[in-house]
């Protein structure tokens, strides 16, 4: 049984694309999501993960917003927090953190009873859990493995928000496990050098990397982001 979506929001990321669907940034994500169809011509895309260079570069905001543009496409989306650390989701979509991810992994609860429902139409998030002592093992486990391939079974997309590259390894382990990979970036916030490095560590991973997002790129309309390549 899929727990149920609560009412209260205080803490969460944005929701643009669901409470704004007309704003210029809102127009930005569907093209981010266009371009991630696009790049499912030659392999299938279903697993996406979203992931930056260092933290606060917008990557959770990053991640819900694709997972709404997708899920209004009347596709079966769940976006999942894979950040065990740091986890912000269980804010974002004012839900209980009591049970989650790493509640799973432990075999403590059942993968179906961990999801929620939200609002949003077609769209499902999973919460991190408690927060683990080992969660590069955890993410990097065969029962992590599985579950990705389940959920493979049962949504259209999934998107995993990770952790900062440049921080923990986390990002890379997820980022092989997925399908493809998308790294935000913060204009005149995140340095050439972060990002070069944290590029050559997604390659290091044998990941798909699928493009980059470019954060808080001043524009003639507000509130837009910059552009995926």
């Amino acid at each position: 049984m899929f727990r149920k979506f609560k009412k209260k929001d205080k803490r969460r990321v944005h929701l643009i694309a669901h409470y704004n669907p007309t704003a210029s940034v809102t127009e930005q994500y569907r093209l981010i999501r266009n371009n991630l169809q696009f790049s499912s011509v030659d392999k299938e895309i279903k697993s996406v993960a979203i992931t930056s260079p260092e933290a606060s570069d917008g990557k959770s905001t990053t991640a819900v917003n694709l997972a709404i543009v997708l899920a209004q496409l009347g596709k079966q989306v769940l976006v999942i927090d894979t950040d065990l650390r740091k986890p912000t989701f269980h804010y974002s979509f004012s839900i209980s953190n009591l049970d989650g991810l790493t509640s799973v992994l432990t075999k403590k609860i059942d993968l179906k009873q961990a999801i929620s429902h939200t609002i949003i139409p077609n769209l499902d998030v999973l919460t991190s859990g408690p927060t683990p002592p080992n969660p590069s093992e955890l993410l990097d486990s065969k029962a992590m493995e599985n579950i990705m391939m389940e959920l493979k079974n049962t949504y259209d997309y999934i998107v995993y928000d990770t952790p900062p590259l440049l921080v923990v390894t986390d990002a890379q382990i997820m980022a092989n496990k997925c399908d493809g990979v998308v790294m935000v970036v913060s204009s005149g916030k995140t340095k050439k050098d972060g990002a070069l490095k944290a590029k050559q560590l997604l390659e290091k991973a044998n990941s798909n990397i699928l493009g980059v997002v470019v954060n808080g790129v001043e524009s003639k309309r507000k509130n837009s982001y910059g552009h995926y390549s």
